[in-house]
């Protein structure tokens, strides 16, 4: 597959790096592209950000990227985490950077485009423009765990969460808890 993988300034890095670290670089072209705060957050929530060998990264401001343009056929992009300012700016059509373009591109295109904003509470303004939004065709995954599979550590929570988005992607992920899986989970005696 080829995916472009972005993020932005809200507090999330974690399920970004979880989400790296488990898409196969030598099996899928991956891009991506952070925005000047996403970096300044990285650096405080997780020192230092772990780009997997194989991952291209590109700088927010290069509009020469192949992802911009709807001639480059890509399969889906994520933006994790993608703040309200992010998702607002993508509700209203602009796109002065590559993050910003990418996204309108994947829309108009009517390829697969996945937001998961962290933000909590949510304004009247971030609930309009999640459905503006929807109705273009996002999916809107909010980085909201679960506790099916009864995690123990941080990253076990958050792997609940970027369980989702691969299965949104369409990429195998065999580590995934399924519910009522009998394989996966004995029943309980």
């Amino acid at each position: 597959m080829k995916l472009v993988i972005a993020a932005t300034g809200a507090s999330g890095t974690i399920y970004l790096q979880r989400l790296l670290a488990q898409i196969d670089c030598a099996a899928n072209e991956v891009h991506l592209v952070m925005s000047g705060h996403a970096k300044q957050v990285a650096a405080q929530e997780v020192d230092q950000l772990v780009v997997p060998s194989g991952a291209r990264e590109h700088a927010e401001n290069d509009l020469n990227v192949p992802f911009v343009s709807g001639s480059a056929r890509f399969d889906a992009m994520v933006i994790v985490p993608c703040s309200m300012a992010t998702l607002g700016r993508i509700a209203s059509g602009c796109s002065d950077t590559a993050l910003l373009r990418a996204a309108d591109v994947f829309l108009k295109e009517r390829r697969k485009l996945i937001l998961v904003p962290r933000e909590t509470p949510w304004s009247l303004i971030h609930a309009r423009n999640v459905v503006t939004l929807l109705e273009a065709g996002a999916i809107m995954l909010p980085a909201i765990p679960s506790f099916y599979s009864r995690p123990n550590s941080v990253d076990a929570v958050t792997d609940t969460v970027v369980w989702r988005i691969l299965d949104q992607i369409g990429l195998p992920n065999p580590a995934a808890y399924r519910w009522r899986n009998d394989e996966a989970q004995p029943e309980p005696k």
